[in-house]
């Protein structure tokens, strides 16, 4: 964070634009140069949390910025890109190209390493040998909620008489997940290829990528590889002759995490609401997009479909483990030397070895505190407990095997019999000098925002525990705040439509669980203090500024220090 604030500072600068003292919060009004011609502000996540601190110059992303070259950046046209060389203990599939110097993202370049073939191969089968195929291959969802492909895939009816409809989920809004991104930036044929094989196996004709509203670049990179792919007519009416029609949409979103689950994402491509919907009756697959079947799946999870046509489902099969086949992308973030994407075989790695062998370990001096291992949502693991993980023989049997957060394997079922999960592969490392009460209250903070508001247990129990950790920050915790965080998060999970009741009570559930001491020691008054009084909506119109508390995010995470204060 103080990284950014350097370079916000930097821009600024350039763009002669005066910042005054108070403008050190992340919504603070735009600031604009004297000329008109400029202006400056911070902006929600663009998903690159390996690669911060990063900007956006109107719609171009930059990462890795540094101060010194922040003029530079503003003044011409330098790109600066962020690049993680492979490791040997990755595996690379999806990510064969990405960050390749070698690599461009336009169709010539794509055809001549072979793209589109599986395309060709996969007009020739049946629709339900391809369906087969993803079957056989084991292949998970990689969104979130690791679903077999295949069996989503086989609830369509092979005799649908209603339109059917593919939705490639590209609303990334996970914090600590920025895999999907890079594909569509760098690689965004890959993808195509993916939706374009997934609409024949279904027989869907019209598909839409719900891409986020803070990948402007990635938007238009999709949008210049539509049109490449329609005039070799890859997509369109007929395509390659096989008398299939198709069409690709490009929908972008607002930015709201609760897009990102799939019936919220229906709702908001209705032009609606994104309030998710009850299931059942609502599977996607029965009653979807205008209450026609349809299959919605991640940006990675097209990828891979691809691989598996060229590969075969068997095959494809043999890397990873059971029931964890095939390969995922890692993203690590947070206190380790080299934060960044790795393509692994599913479970063929071990947390240790993903960070102190491929992330270069804790930065110095520093040891292992906890580990978020699947997005922010995921509950959170301590670097100093011992789970039990059930292994299957070849002979059937099952046995059971204790083990050290550093030996568990990264794969779906592992993870969780730890009592986490895979989730979105976001892999968030604390060392010692964090602060567990705040690191909750800045997960507390992003999921009171971005509650939908359609369930009350999530709508207000999200935004009490902001407000209970917030007085907890600040000196007035409570020696009932540890239980009350644990009631209200319990009363959460389970009570709401969607998932998102469960994404943000988990944090508070696990956090307060496993942090007990730290949560205590934030909470030894015996009454809470007296509430500030509320302001008006006349009183905020008639202030030019409303005084604020900072909290320990300001100046930023890594000054606030084990105690989390300045």
């Amino acid at each position: 964070m103080a990284g950014s604030y350097q370079v916000r500072d930097a821009l600024a600068a350039a763009s002669g634009i005066e910042l005054n003292h108070h403008d050190t919060g992340m919504h603070n009004p735009v600031r604009v140069s004297p000329d008109g011609n400029c202006s400056i502000e911070f902006v929600e996540c663009l998903a690159s949390c390996g690669s911060a601190p990063v900007c956006m110059i109107n719609d171009s992303l930059h990462e890795n910025v540094q101060p010194e070259n922040a003029a530079e950046i503003l003044s011409s046209s330098l790109k600066i890109r962020y690049v993680n060389p492979p490791h040997p203990l990755e595996r690379r599939l999806v990510f064969k190209n990405i960050g390749s110097e070698h690599w461009a993202v336009d169709i010539d370049t794509y055809l001549r390493d072979g793209g589109y073939e599986q395309l060709k191969k996969a007009l020739t089968m049946s629709r339900t040998d391809i369906v087969n195929e993803i079957k056989t291959s084991g292949l998970r969802g990689r969104g979130g909620a690791g679903f077999p492909c295949g069996v989503k895939w086989s609830f369509i009816k092979p005799d649908e008489k209603k339109p059917v409809y593919l939705i490639c989920n590209a609303d990334e809004s996970e914090p600590g997940t920025f895999k999907d991104r890079y594909i569509i930036h760098e690689d965004p044929h890959q993808l195509l290829e993916g939706i374009l094989i997934s609409c024949f196996a279904i027989n869907a004709h019209t598909a839409y990528i719900y891409i986020r509203g803070e990948f402007p670049e990635g938007a238009a990179i999709l949008e210049r590889a539509i049109t490449e792919a329609r005039a070799h007519n890859f997509l369109g009416n007929d395509i390659l002759g096989s008398g299939f029609d198709v069409e690709v949409y490009i929908h972008r979103g607002a930015g709201a995490y609760i897009c990102g689950e799939e019936t919220g994402l229906i709702e908001s491509l209705e032009g609606k609401r994104a309030y998710p919907r009850i299931k059942p009756p609502y599977f996607p697959a029965v009653l979807g997009l205008y209450m026609c079947p349809t299959i919605v799946n991640n940006v990675e999870t097209l990828c891979h479909v691809k691989h598996v046509i060229a590969m075969g489902g068997a095959k494809y099969a043999q890397l990873g483990r059971p029931n964890n086949t095939g390969t995922r992308i890692v993203c690590v973030s947070g206190d380790v030397q080299h934060p960044g994407y790795y393509e692994i075989e599913v479970g063929a790695v071990t947390m240790g070895q993903l960070i102190y062998g491929m992330a270069g370990g804790l930065k110095s001096g520093r040891w292992l505190k906890a580990v978020i291992p699947g997005g922010s949502s995921a509950k959170v693991l301590r670097a100093d407990e011992r789970f039990i993980l059930k292994e299957k023989q070849p002979d059937g049997a099952t046995v059971e095997r204790e083990v050290s957060i550093f030996e568990i394997p990264m794969d779906f079922d592992s993870l969780a019999a730890a009592g986490s999960m895979a989730g979105s592969g976001g892999v968030i490392v604390l060392d010692d000098s964090r602060d567990m009460v705040w690191t909750l209250n800045n997960i507390n903070e992003f999921y009171a925002h971005e509650s939908c508001g359609q369930c009350t247990p999530c709508r207000e129990g999200s935004l009490w525990m902001k407000k209970i950790t917030d007085r907890m920050l600040l000196g007035g915790g409570v020696v009932q705040d540890p239980d009350t965080l644990k009631t209200m998060a319990n009363n959460i999970a389970g009570r709401t439509i969607c998932a998102f009741g469960e994404a943000c009570a988990w944090p508070t559930q696990s956090f307060v669980e496993k942090f007990p001491e730290e949560f205590a020691a934030r909470a030894w008054k015996p009454e809470p203090p007296p509430l500030p009084p509320e302001l008006t909506p006349g009183k905020l119109i008639e202030e030019v500024s409303i005084p604020v508390v900072p909290l320990a995010h300001d100046p930023g995470w890594e000054k606030a220090g084990a105690a989390g204060t300045i």
